[in-house]
């Protein structure tokens, strides 16, 4: 009988913890529920896989010092500057010492030292920089930005001098503690004793003494889908309106956040002017939280390299380039032009929450392209290209881009080369 009596009762606890559980989940009849049903909700349909933030942090070039004057490049994903980069991220660098950039002789330095310069054009925070090498840096230096690391040795030197140039153009920070030697620093400069060697007058841009053999592509190419876009931006895509502007871009809004899409130049551009602000903003955070951003709202579609992380009007802009390319013949950065937008993703952001996202429409299907090696132009040829446009505004700038072209369903990549003017200006030789 007892026994009987024990089983109604827990049976009856069981009931009423299922009731309540259901009152819980769905409430009483008139309040808001706690469940969403299956047609409201939308899964964010990705345009590429997530990245982490390591992936997107690398040197645009590697300048081989090799003494005597003589000097070699090396671009990503090429086999020496793999070898390099990994080797160098696995040496730690400590105590580091402020110097002014004039208390060293880098003519001096480039010319007559065998050293290493990796080269960030727009500059890396070092807070970032810390996660794919090992920096021990102290308060002062963990707040600066850099856009060269210098590594090389004297001749009567007994170690390696590592040198870390401030964005701001008038300090380095040299490591008293780097866990390099004298003969790492030779080994990897050997490394660029039987590649192109390249010239330079005042370390400014580096002209390759001979052709340079680039791979060009012709890939299918498509569009996302607004519905692709809108599920990757909007909660709820199916309560957006739509509007079109008379320059014929659409506008999808929930009254809230905004999307704006220019089928002519195959480019969208969200707004979330409603954005709380997340508090305390700096460079590293700000590209943190764009690429956590990208990640959850589209993802990657290709390489990219965080490209700049510049202030403007008290908002941070933060740019990721895309790279094209593999190895043997290394990866380059993907041209942006005024009439295509392809291969760059731009972000802004205010006091650390992102306000504006902006990246093309158009993505290629990089295993089902066409590939033929092409030559750049070097040596004297390019020389007198050099000469005649640089009468105006002293070259600050050389390197290899792909110019992209659309071509019906193809995108086609072509090796150039852009030059950038210090007047701010560039343009293009092939």
């Amino acid at each position: 009988m007892k026994e009987r009596i024990k089983s109604w009762v827990l049976a009856l606890l069981v009931l009423g913890s299922l009731v309540e559980s259901y009152y819980l989940i769905y409430r009483l009849p008139g309040s808001d529920s706690a469940v969403f049903s299956e047609n409201l909700y939308v899964k964010t349909d990705n345009m590429g896989p997530e990245e982490k933030v390591e992936n997107l942090l690398f040197p645009d070039k590697m300048i081989i010092h090799l003494g005597n004057d003589k000097h070699t490049l090396f671009y990503p994903s090429s086999t020496f500057y793999n070898l390099i980069l990994t080797r160098l991220k696995g040496r730690s660098f400590e105590s580091f010492q402020r110097r002014s950039v004039q208390s060293f002789n880098w003519d001096k330095i480039r010319s007559e030292n065998p050293g290493i310069e990796l080269s960030f054009r727009s500059g890396i925070p070092v807070a970032l920089l810390q996660r794919v090498m090992q920096l021990s840096p102290d308060s002062l230096f963990a707040g600066e930005s850099v856009d060269r690391i210098w590594i090389y040795s004297g001749k009567n030197d007994s170690k390696a001098h590592a040198v870390f140039f401030s964005t701001r153009g008038d300090i380095v920070y040299e490591a008293a503690k780097a866990d390099l030697t004298v003969q790492d620093v030779q080994q990897h400069v050997d490394f660029g004793k039987s590649w192109t060697p390249y010239a330079t007058s005042n370390g400014s841009y580096y002209v390759p003494e001979s052709n340079l053999s680039l791979m060009a592509a012709e890939l299918p190419s498509k569009l996302y889908t607004v519905e692709q876009i809108q599920s990757s931006l909007f909660f709820d895509s199916g309560s957006t309106r739509y509007i079109r502007e008379k320059d014929g871009s659409e506008i999808y809004t929930d009254s809230k956040r905004s999307l704006q899409v220019d089928q002519e130049h195959n480019w969208m551009s969200y707004s979330d002017p409603t954005a709380l602000p997340a508090g305390e903003s700096t460079n590293a955070r700000d590209v943190l939280e764009a690429v956590d951003f990208v990640n959850q709202h589209g993802g990657w579609n290709g390489t990219y390299k965080l490209e700049a992380a510049e202030e403007s009007n008290q908002d941070r802009i933060v740019s990721f380039q895309q790279y094209y390319g593999s190895y043997p013949y290394g990866a380059y950065p993907v041209l942006d032009q005024p009439k295509l937008h392809y291969g760059l993703i731009d972000l802004r952001l205010q006091q650390g929450t992102v306000t504006t996202y902006e990246r093309s429409l158009m993505y290629s299907e990089d295993d089902k392209g066409s590939k033929k090696i092409v030559e750049l132009p070097g040596g004297d040829t390019l020389r007198r290209q050099l000469a005649g446009i640089s009468q105006s505004s002293a070259i600050r700038d050389l390197y290899p881009v792909y110019l992209p072209v659309v071509k019906g369903d193809k995108l086609e990549l072509t090796p150039v080369w852009k030059v950038d003017f210090s007047n701010g200006s560039s343009l293009t030789l092939k």
